[in-house]
């Protein structure tokens, strides 16, 4: 009730328009999602092996670039011809999806999306925290999250549509994601605006090239953000880490999901109500976490998630996974929006985008890696073993965040 009162409160025309850029862009990308393994192994002959090396190859790449575009970001000052050059590029690559004959110019689009992605991350995010107060960081990036997601949930429908309804093949769903793709760089192109950041003394300080003490700095590396990062971002990105090691793709929760006797319909709406839910509760959430302390509230996400990893461990039925998928959803909505407000929290306007960089590539690299623990796991002990695994990173996580914030009496 509360929430619904001052709704609008903190909302910036920034937040808002980057919102709606991201829900457009998500549309594009998830119109993607549910067919590309399919057209790679059906139309154009690729292996299993193949769909992996691309996939691996592209996450690989967003994370990276991840780390240079906050760099780079930083170190000119501007945020937004990093965010317009990020999203052209994922545009791009969509048509040149469809026009790919050999799997060979499958990975180059990916890859080209990938380079979009990351170079736009770290930037739009210093972007978002740069055009809301501080107090309202988790309500602006748990909106932007929700708008995120939502587009994320509306892109496979779309692509139901078009192919059960419609009869398209997949190089025509291909062109048609374009579309939405565009408008995005349309909206952000026309009404976005480039914001100063907000500084205070201690950061000014810093951007100058002083350490705390008033005593000069060395002069960073190229590839070191322009100002240092804090003792406690670094202790954050180790403790949130532990989670991510055991966060694996959802790719496993759809096999855990088909184990149980989905068809791949069920799947897609299962996995469109987890977005749904999730861009439903993430603003509310982020709201909740400016008014309870933001660590505090992520430490929830984190339960719940342990909570849901041990419910795919032990289903067995159909009627577990439609619950367990939408409590997913729960988790993911106190999850990632109010973690990069807390990044902002731990970061200064020097070096916010290089924070959020190195912050996403980490998990980026870390997501690669439980994901292949998962796999292993799977195979070799049982198919509930990685779901145990996660709940137990997670768990250890939650536990060491609580106990941090309560030593270092964080007020955010």
């Amino acid at each position: 009730m509360f929430f619904l009162k001052d709704i609008k409160t903190g909302l910036t025309r920034n937040v808002t328009f980057l919102g709606v850029v991201s829900g457009l862009t998500d549309i594009s990308s998830e119109m993607l999602y549910p067919v590309m393994p399919i057209f790679l192994t059906s139309v154009l002959g690729a292996p299993m092996r193949v769909v992996g090396l691309i996939e691996g190859v592209a996450e690989a790449t967003a994370s990276f670039v991840k780390i240079l575009g906050g760099l780079w970001s930083d170190k000119l000052k501007k945020r937004k011809p990093f965010m317009v050059l990020g999203y052209s590029l994922s545009s791009v690559s969509k048509p040149l999806i469809a026009l790919a004959f050999t799997w060979h110019f499958v990975l180059f689009a990916r890859f080209i999306d990938r380079v979009g992605k990351g170079l736009r991350t770290s930037p739009r995010d210093a972007l978002v925290a740069a055009s809301a107060d501080k107090q309202y960081w988790g309500k602006a990036f748990g909106f932007h999250r929700a708008m995120d997601t939502a587009g994320a949930a509306l892109g496979p429908l779309v692509t139901l549509f078009l192919l059960s309804r419609l009869g398209m093949d997949y190089r025509h769903i291909f062109m048609i994601a374009f579309v939405p793709a565009a408008l995005g760089v349309l909206v952000l192109a026309l009404f976005v605006k480039e914001t100063g950041d907000r500084v205070e003394g201690r950061e000014v300080r810093g951007e100058m090239g002083f350490k705390d003490d008033g005593t000069l700095a060395p002069r960073p590396s190229p590839l070191s953000p322009a100002v240092p990062m804090t003792t406690d971002f670094k202790t954050f990105v180790v403790l949130y880490a532990i989670f991510a090691a055991g966060n694996s793709s959802d790719v496993f929760l759809i096999m855990k999901a088909k184990s149980a006797g989905f068809t791949t319909s069920h799947v897609i709406l299962a996995y469109t109500g987890y977005n749904l839910l999730y861009a439903l509760f993430a603003m509310p959430a982020g709201w909740l976490s400016d008014k309870l302390g933001k660590i505090k509230t992520m430490a929830f996400g984190f339960l719940v998630f342990a909570a849901v990893y041990l419910g795919f461990a032990a289903a067995d039925k159909g009627w577990m996974i439609w619950v367990l998928f939408a409590l997913y959803g729960f988790y993911g909505a106190f999850n990632e929006g109010i973690a990069k407000a807390v990044v902002s929290h731990l970061s200064s306007s020097g070096n916010r985008a290089a924070a959020m960089g190195y912050f996403q590539g980490t998990l980026g690299f870390l997501t690669f890696f439980a994901s292949t623990m998962a796999g292993f796991l799977w195979d070799k002990v049982s198919p509930a073993a990685p779901f145990i695994a996660g709940a137990g990173c997670a768990f250890v996580s939650m536990i060491s965040l609580v106990i941090w914030t309560r030593k270092r009496q964080f007020t955010f």
